[in-house]
């Protein structure tokens, strides 16, 4: 595994190699310093707030695959002196201003600044720029944007008047400088039922995250009025602010509450009563007082009372009565920050400068914390997920994966399911009971398997006892030919018989089966790698018959033949194959981490075919953008990966299917341009160019054609 250091001012990170879950911390300090050129004397590492101490292995710390430990040099200066010094002017700057701003909204009378529609303590109603909603505001100061040196404008600019508003339900937000298009006089008339028309723009309540409670206030476009004996609805386009983001077709619900925009100039005094609501503060009681509630009120209890006797915990924000708590606190702590006992930390796991590592509870019960064994399992890659899926083919696809050729290598089986040759992490047989067996792994796992090469001898899986979180296990019971076992039974050109088994007199008519050996079989098998995992081909299934294995149990077993066009590797022309398209070992997942530049290897250039050439030809539309993947020829096999990054669709992020070329050259899904058009979004979603509301989506059939070649069966899971 790998790990990432970085010096604490983040300007330097290197990744380090070759680690395992036991490398001791004074190991680490060597491989840092050969990167970093600093003595290990003169390491203080951090992961995680804890400072790790020699002795002790990165298992200890809970450091994991691609994680990030910080390396800070005991003599020398940090260097965020002047970072900070200047964010603390930058805050200071912001609460002057906020004062000066609200020194003309300590009087209640209402203030003429002599221009701009409204006075200073006036009420209005202000959007929120970040959501696009109103929200009942005053006005604590009025002022005007500088003016440009009319060096820097073509014109002379028109001077804007900024509104400096402070929400009232909000004060925590502050001041907050609004435009003039951003404000306007309080809404206070409802409209009657029989007033409303489509076309109006007014303001309702509606909540776009949950359509079915109170939110905030919109405008709004009614798009359709709808009215019957017992009912009564209006379906209205949500305007989501002043950038033309809207939300078409949305149900308004309350019905009585839907108010007129007024226009500046409009009078500020309101009539009693008119205050609006917005949704509750509370999702869980809605704000119900007679309600118990551990949400907005005490965690343990969830009472609504005594709220000057409740702590909030700095952690997880949650309220607790200084009573309710186990044992009861009788005052008020002093210090600044308290934490519930659920968010206290584990005394154990706090180490202070200085100090050494403690053995957590959680560390203690583990395994590792008791055994003496020094065995390193999968150098700590037992356990690591996918970083990527293989989306080219679906899940049960049959046959070779596009772009992977035979004799490609990685270091790790999780590698063989990204690229997906053999999709589980750890199972031998991947299949459905029902359809058939897709790839098995040769590792050499029972003793009953025999391995020749072109041909060998698979023993089915089940009949061993894993309790007790056993990786493996002896044979401990028969066999029987159900789930995968009976998956790969499907795969022979025969009809299943789950008591004698059945042999295939066409076996080459049955269904292809992905192999890959892994470096574990080498005791047994000569063919198997000296290393990894190798992708070895397409087998098929000739026969397969009950027998007892050498443990005494019944075991199922499956002779496969090799029936692959490309050479295997382990003869002189698969040799030679692997040389020219440079295949060697992936030793790394693809993840984002700094890696070192790979050493160019010259490897085979790939051929198309002459009705590969002519279908490329013939997509004229797409000339520009063949010539870049062409350039990728001399890649050998990576040149598909080449295709599949020019040919994505912006919209699902996958393969295109059933392509359509837009007018500004852009490639996308049929279904996903369909969905865009149904949503009423009618650009281009690469680059919102306008493509009309009654654009004709033709499909490329070249293109489609083309890919279906380079990628055989990537469609049937789309």
């Amino acid at each position: 595994m790998w790990i990432q250091v970085r010096t604490m001012d983040g300007k330097d990170t290197h990744r380090v190699d070759d680690l395992s879950k036991l490398t001791k911390v004074d190991e680490l300090r060597v491989k840092i310093m050969e990167l970093f050129n600093v003595e290990p004397e003169r390491q203080r590492l951090f992961y995680r707030g804890k400072q790790m101490e020699d002795g002790h292995t990165i298992f200890d710390y809970n450091v994991g695959l691609n994680d990030i430990v910080q390396l800070l040099l005991s003599d020398s200066d940090s260097g965020c002196g002047s970072t900070q010094s200047e964010s603390d002017k930058n805050s200071t700057h912001g609460e002057v201003e906020a004062q000066a701003a609200g020194t003309s909204a300590q009087t209640g009378e209402l203030v003429d600044p002599g221009f701009g529609h409204f006075k200073i303590n006036e009420l209005v109603d202000a959007r929120d720029l970040n959501m696009g909603a109103w929200f009942e505001a005053q006005i604590v100061n009025v002022t005007k944007t500088p003016k440009m040196p009319k060096e820097e404008a073509e014109a002379e600019p028109a001077e804007e008047v900024l509104y400096h508003v402070k929400y009232e339900d909000y004060p925590e937000n502050g001041v907050i400088e609004l435009l003039g298009k951003d404000v306007r006089p309080r809404a206070r008339t409802v409209y009657q039922w029989h007033q409303l028309e489509p076309g109006m723009v007014v303001m309702v309540n509606y909540n776009p995250d949950d359509p079915k409670e109170r939110g905030y206030w919109y405008d709004a476009e009614i798009q359709k009025r709808r009215e019957t004996r017992t009912q009564r609805e209006i379906h209205a386009k949500i305007i989501l602010g002043d950038a033309g983001d809207s939300l078409n077709d949305c149900r308004i619900l309350f019905l009585t509450e839907i108010y007129k925009i007024e226009e500046p100039g409009s009078p500020s005094d309101l009539p009693s009563g008119s205050e609006r609501s917005n949704g509750p503060e509370c999702k869980h009681c809605k704000d119900d007082l007679k309600k118990n509630c551990r949400w907005c009120n005490c965690n343990i209890c969830g009472i609504k009372q005594d709220p000057d006797k409740q702590l909030l915990c700095d952690e997880c924000d949650m309220a607790y009565h200084t009573y309710c708590l186990n044992p009861p606190l009788t005052t008020i702590p002093d210090d600044e920050d308290w934490y519930c006992p659920g968010c206290r930390n584990d005394s154990s796991e706090v180490v202070r400068a200085g100090e050494r590592l403690k053995e957590s509870k959680k560390k203690a019960k583990m395994a590792s914390a008791s055994s003496s064994s020094q065995r390193d399992w999968g150098k700590g890659m037992a356990c690591v997920g996918r970083t990527k899926q293989c989306t080219i083919v679906p899940s049960n696809h049959y046959g070779p994966i596009p772009g992977i050729p035979v004799g490609s290598l990685w270091k790790f089986r999780v590698q063989v399911s990204e690229s997906g040759v053999h999709r589980p992490h750890v199972a031998g047989i991947h299949g459905r009971s029902n359809d058939g067996a897709y790839s098995l792994v040769l590792a050499g796992g029972y003793e009953d398997d025999v391995d020749d090469g072109n041909e060998f001898t698979y023993t089915g899986s089940g009949g061993r006892d894993l309790s007790g979180n056993k990786r493996t296990a002896e044979q401990s019971c028969d066999q029987t030919l159900t789930h995968m076992n009976r998956a790969l039974a499907l795969n022979c050109n025969v009809p299943v018989n789950d008591k004698n088994g059945a042999e295939s007199k066409n076996w080459k008519e049955g269904k292809p089966v992905r192999v890959v050996r892994n470096c574990k079989g080498r005791k047994h098998s000569k063919y198997s790698p000296e290393e990894g995992n190798r992708y070895d081909g397409i087998y098929k299934i000739v026969k397969y018959w009950p027998a007892e294995g050498k443990s005494g149990f019944l075991v199922w077993r499956y002779l496969l033949k090799r029936d692959d066009d490309e050479p295997a590797p382990w003869t002189r022309d698969g040799k030679e194959r692997i040389k020219k398209l440079g295949l060697t070992i992936q030793v790394e997942l693809k993840t984002s981490s700094p890696s070192k530049t790979p050493k160019k290897i010259k490897v085979e250039v790939y051929k198309l075919s002459r009705e590969q050439k002519g279908l490329i030809k013939d997509d004229e539309t797409n000339k520009k953008l063949w010539d870049e993947a062409m350039e990728s020829l001399s890649l050998g096999p990576k040149f598909l990966s080449k295709v599949e990054e020019v040919f994505l669709c912006i919209c699902c992020q996958e393969l295109v299917y059933q392509p359509i070329t837009t007018e500004c050259q852009h490639n996308v899904c049929k279904e996903c341009l369909q969905r865009s058009f149904k949503a009423e979004v009618y650009t281009c979603p690469a680059c919102r160019h306008d493509l009309g509301k009654n654009y004709s989506m033709a499909v490329n059939k070249p293109l489609q054609d083309i890919l279906n070649q380079f990628y055989p069966g990537y469609s049937n899971g789309r």
